[in-house]
């Protein structure tokens, strides 16, 4: 089966994630894709497929034809985002594909102002979805180019390593790293497949955490306020003037970090203000923290101990650091693109993804493309020839380490 024909069948499962939810998985739905996940490794030969209580996918194919010892893993997550609507997706495929505007329902035009790569897919088949909904690239295409990787290995008994799949609930949501069972996922080294173009490995993401400043005004009739009054939303909005009006995501790219502000609320009595902040460079993201303890220590002096405060919650690192130890996975996956006439692109996320937290976990885990762009809202889309791509490199990356 091509992974096309996967991906048609998985994207019509309701997957998302819940962010409201403390369950695990977050909403009991993305079991419905781990039912059929498992049954389909189980049909392929993949006889210890299971789900865990938590609605993870774990599944093994023993090595063969090879005197590799390493254990290689492939990781992809079920859940789509829970910011665009996901359930009901209808795919419809456009053949032969003119690289042009495309209108695909509902008044909505994919075009090529707002997306500039289109015209490179020209004569290829494009899938979207049917303007309504999001499609579900990310990462139901990731899943499809696994198991069709898997099924290419045991139908043609193509030498391997010890290969190791896995599938995840909610990674949307930041939490698919918490319930990760190492021991039962048992590999040495991994990827996600999870990421754009089908060319590209990605191997550095951000340092990120979160901050939220929480203001503690004195509240009085505005009419005997004089020298008394404290407004808790004012010192609020005193916060934000003292950060760098030039760090914010609108202004910033590639490998420049930023604050976000991200919420605020309040009154005269109490306010707060939420950011996250990023930063590929660990030394640049640990002024960025100094900066915001700096803040709260100034306005503690100005305004009264207790005025405001701070509180910082680290959430990933870049993955960098521990992938520079095990750089055999970007060039052997550099050396597959290669050999498929593509040159690779290694371009930073600026985000994070499953493999940060899995590399730090001690799974050293970059990320390969699915061939999918425009992810989270109803212009997601992909190509069946950009698919059928992703699955030859990561048949390659399965070849390299079999010799």
């Amino acid at each position: 089966m091509k992974a096309y024909e996967r991906f048609l069948q998985y994207v019509k499962v309701h997957t998302a994630s819940d962010p409201e939810s403390s369950a695990v998985p977050s909403s009991e739905r993305q079991k419905d894709l781990a039912r059929i996940l498992v049954q389909e490794m189980r049909d392929m030969g993949i006889a210890d497929a299971f789900m865990d209580d938590k609605g993870y996918v774990y599944g093994h194919i023993p090595a063969s034809g090879c005197k590799n010892d390493k254990r290689l893993g492939f990781i992809a997550h079920m859940d789509t985002s829970p910011d665009y609507h996901g359930e009901n997706v209808n795919p419809v495929l456009h053949a032969d594909y003119d690289g042009c505007d495309l209108e695909i329902g509902c008044g909505k035009v994919l075009s090529v102002k707002t997306f500039p790569h289109l015209p490179s897919l020209a004569g290829r088949t494009l899938i979207t979805a049917d303007g309504t909904t999001l499609l579900g690239c990310d990462d139901k295409a990731g899943i499809a180019e696994i198991l069709t990787m898997c099924e290419e290995v045991l139908t043609k008994n193509l030498p391997h390593p010890a290969l190791s799949i896995a599938f995840t609930p909610d990674e949307e949501i930041g939490s698919s790293a918490d319930s990760f069972d190492l021991d039962a996922f048992a590999a040495d080294f991994a990827y996600t497949v999870d990421g754009g173009e089908e060319n590209e490995i990605v191997f550095e993401n951000f340092n990120a955490a979160g901050a939220e400043f929480v203001v503690h005004g004195v509240n009085i009739h505005p009419g005997s306020a004089k020298d008394t009054m404290l407004n808790a939303s004012l010192v609020a909005m005193e916060i934000n003037s003292l950060l760098p009006g030039c760090d914010t995501p609108a202004k910033t790219e590639m490998y420049e970090g930023f604050y976000h502000l991200i919420g605020m609320s309040g009154n005269v009595e109490e306010a707060k203000v939420s950011y996250i902040i990023r930063d590929h460079d660990a030394g640049m993201f640990a002024a960025r923290l100094a900066t915001l303890c700096h803040i709260e220590k100034t306005l503690n002096e100005k305004y009264g101990d207790g005025t405001v405060v701070l509180t910082i919650a680290e959430q990933y690192r870049n993955m960098a650091e521990v992938i520079e130890q095990h750089y055999h996975l970007v060039d052997n996956a550099d050396a597959v693109i290669r050999s498929l006439g593509m040159e690779p692109s290694h371009s930073p996320i600026r985000g994070g993804t499953d493999g940060a937290r899995l590399s730090f976990m001690g799974l050293p885990c970059p990320n390969l493309g699915t061939g999918g762009y425009a992810f989270h809202g109803p212009y997601e889309h992909v190509t069946v020839e950009g698919m059928d791509t992703a699955v030859k490199v990561i048949c390659g990356i399965v070849a390299k380490y079999a010799e």
